[in-house]
C-alpha cells in the first residue's frame, strides 16, 4: 500500500511559479512510475508530467519547456516545478504512482492540490 501526499499549490499570478512536492508512503518507491496529472473545472483529468524508474520524463506538449517533473528515491518523493504560468494551467493536481507486474497493477492517487492562475 503506497499513500501519496502533495503539496505546494497554490494562488499565483500569470507568468509566475509554484513547485509542487508529491511524498509517498510505504515501501518500493524506486519501482513505481511516477506521475502528475491535473483536472480542470468541467473536464477530463489529463497527465501532465511522468517519470519512469529510470528517471525518464515525459512531459505533456502543452507545458513542454514551461514544467518539469523529477524525483528523488531517497526522500520518496516526486516533483514538479512549473513555470510561466498561465491562467489555463488552473486545476486539481493529483500525483500518480504506478507499478505494473506482470497482469497485476499497482495504482495509487494523491488527494490533489488545488493550483490556480490568475492576476
Amino acid at each position: 500500500q503506497v499513500q501519496l501526499v502533495e503539496s505546494g499549490g497554490g494562488l499565483v499570478q500569470p507568468g509566475g511559479s509554484l513547485r509542487l512536492s508529491c511524498t509517498a508512503s510505504g515501501s518500493g518507491f524506486g519501482l513505481y512510475v511516477m506521475g502528475w496529472y491535473r483536472q480542470a473545472p468541467g473536464k477530463e483529468r489529463e497527465m501532465v508530467a511522468r517519470i519512469s524508474t529510470t528517471n525518464t520524463p515525459l512531459i505533456m506538449n502543452s507545458v513542454k519547456g514551461r514544467f518539469t517533473i523529477s524525483r528523488d528515491n531517497a526522500k520518496n518523493t516526486v516533483f514538479l516545478q512549473m513555470n510561466s504560468l498561465k491562467s489555463e494551467d488552473t486545476a486539481v493536481y493529483y500525483c500518480n504512482a504506478l507499478r505494473i507486474v506482470g497482469q497485476m497493477s499497482y495504482d495509487y492517487w494523491g488527494q490533489g492540490t488545488q493550483v490556480t492562475v490568475s492576476s
